[in-house]
């Protein structure tokens, strides 16, 4: 039986309405004070940095997206055998195109699949929708407008199920966030449920910052986007022809480290909060981590959280990994 078409029924919002451009100057006013300095990786994606990330993704250097897609389409049949029937809950679920591999494989074996994907736009969530109906006529729809901690307490509700989180979004937690992230998925989930997990690995810098340093310089204007939102919804005025993109390897901590470099002094205002804040010449403001896994660590961290490893899925060259996680008994 074919889902309804799109409607604002199908999507469902688990948080109460807030000012989010209060919020947003708040941010960055907070960030941009601390030290050292920092903005919260999830305002990069308004409408142009989601278009940007795209268009990363396609880049040669970029080699997470397309990797991480091979494994799925090579696997998800077997995944699908691990699990049997269960509703698939995407974290961050995006255009939910990797997502597809998955759609092909449940539906191959029960004909139908439920699917409820996970974000904080609206707006990109229901263009998501229309576009599954339209390619994926077999998959039940229904979103969740919000951020990954207002879905934890709904995974119940789905059980049995799989939470899908790709992309090695994880990455993109320090390690407080990742403790707090895992300690609320563990509660949520069910005895039983699984949990399918995309992360990057440990592998040669060069290749590492390569991909965050792309020659045709999408990741840089990606980078810069922060701050062109920024200049229009906060009235900042950030001379963006005097910064630079910054993405460096940190080996101790294992991640990559994206920043941007202001190569003057400049004066920015925050109008919302009526703040200015003044950044040197040569300080750097962090936009974004992305933490890279060593697979046997990984598996080891996630045991302390009750979920056990059920399959180990890499690609030939061990540059990516998908994981199958089963929640445990208490």
């Amino acid at each position: 039986m074919l889902p309804p078409d799109p409607s604002p029924s199908r999507l469902t919002a688990y948080e109460e309405p807030s000012d989010e451009l209060l919020e947003f100057a708040r941010a960055v006013a907070t960030g941009l004070s601390d030290t050292p300095r920092w903005l919260p990786c999830r305002y990069l994606y308004d409408a142009k940095g989601s278009d940007l990330f795209d268009l990363i993704c396609e880049q040669p250097e970029y080699y997470l997206t397309r990797t991480e897609a091979s494994i799925l389409d090579r696997c998800a049949h077997d995944i699908r055998s691990v699990t049997g029937p269960v509703t698939l809950i995407e974290l961050g679920s995006g255009s939910s195109v990797k997502t597809g591999h998955l759609f092909a494989a449940y539906t191959a074996a029960a004909g139908t699949i439920r699917y409820v994907p996970v974000d904080v736009s609206h707006a990109a969530l229901g263009d998501a929708v229309e576009r599954i109906d339209k390619a994926h006529p077999e998959v039940e729809v229904s979103g969740i407008v919000g951020t990954y901690a207002s879905a934890f307490p709904k995974f119940r509700d789905y059980s049995p199920t799989m939470v899908v989180f790709l992309g090695s979004t994880i990455g993109n937690l320090n390690r407080d966030e990742s403790l707090d992230f895992w300690t609320r998925v563990s509660e949520n989930l069910a005895e039983g449920d699984f949990f399918l997990l995309g992360i990057d690995l440990v592998k040669d810098p060069s290749v590492l910052e390569a991909a965050y340093n792309d020659a045709a310089g999408v990741t840089a204007e990606f980078t810069r986007n922060m701050f062109r939102r920024v200049n229009r919804e906060l009235g900042a005025d950030v001379d963006l022809g005097q910064i630079e993109h910054v993405a460096t390897y940190n080996a101790e901590w294992q991640r990559i480290e994206i920043s941007i470099r202001f190569l003057t002094r400049q004066d920015v205002l925050i109008a919302p909060v009526d703040h200015t804040i003044t950044i040197p010449a040569g300080e750097t403001v962090m936009t974004e981590i992305s933490r890279k896994f060593v697979l046997s660590n990984m598996t080891e961290y996630l045991s302390h959280f009750g979920l056990s490893t059920k399959r180990v899925y890499t690609d030939e060259n061990e540059m990516f990994a998908v994981l199958l996680l089963q929640r445990e008994a208490e």
